[in-house]
Formats: structure tokens, C-alpha cells, sequence
């Protein structure tokens, strides 16, 4: 098996809203390995930011999971960033994000994006 990196970016254009958005896997994924949130305005992210992930229609992260506990900084080696997922089986490889905005003093809005890396495995020659 190879591994994979896939990205799936939830756009954020209103302040204290709720962002949805449904992806889908390639079927040469045989599993899901880990997880990982990254933005272009991770400052935005850390403070305003909550959301909830399905994957195959399972809750992988429950509704109002706060995205700092799934974001990771540059002193985490690269093999250590990834929320382990125990090569979750991808199932029918839909993923579902609800990704919302909170208001936060710290933090004044502006658009930004939310990003969800997924590693997955795949059967080798597939990648």
C-alpha cells in the first residue's frame, strides 16, 4: 500500500455561519489513516472555528469540535501531524463537512478557508 495526501477546501465568506460541503474520495482508497485541518488564516480558524465531519455517513468528529484540537503547528514533525484514524474504512468515500464561523474579539472576520487534508492508503501503482 502507498500513501496519499487528498485536500478538500470549505470556503468561509460570512461571519457566524455554517459552511457545508460533501467530497468524495477516489475508489483506489482502501483506507483513511488520518486527518488534519490547515487554512489560509489559521488565526481565524484557531478562535472562530468548529465543525463536524461524516465520513461514509459515520460521525468522525462530533458537531462542535473545536478546530483548534485538530490543527497542528511546525514544531510537529510531518509524520506526527495527522489526527490517527486507525485506517478507517472509507466505505462509499463521501465526506461531509460542516465547517462554522464564531464570533471572537481576538479574532475580526474576513473570508478565509478552511481546509481538511485527509491521508489515505492505497493499493500500490494507484498513486
Amino acid at each position: 500500500m502507498g500513501t496519499i495526501r487528498k485536500r478538500f477546501d470549505v470556503d468561509v465568506l460570512e461571519a457566524g455561519k455554517t459552511a457545508s460541503k460533501k467530497f468524495e474520495l477516489d475508489k483506489t482508497v482502501k483506507t483513511i489513516s488520518g486527518i488534519v485541518l490547515t487554512s489560509d488564516r489559521e488565526d481565524l480558524m484557531f478562535f472562530r472555528g468548529e465543525q463536524k465531519i461524516d465520513i461514509n455517513g459515520k460521525e468522525i468528529i462530533a458537531e462542535n469540535y473545536e478546530s483548534k484540537l485538530l490543527m497542528t503547528s511546525l514544531n510537529v514533525p510531518i509524520n506526527n501531524k495527522y489526527m490517527d484514524l486507525k485506517n478507517l474504512d472509507p466505505g462509499n468515500g463521501i465526506i461531509s463537512v460542516s465547517y462554522t464561523d464564531h464570533n471572537h474579539v481576538l479574532a475580526p472576520f474576513v473570508p478565509y478557508r478552511m481546509t481538511l487534508n485527509v491521508q489515505c492508503e492505497v493499493e500500490d501503482g494507484q498513486n
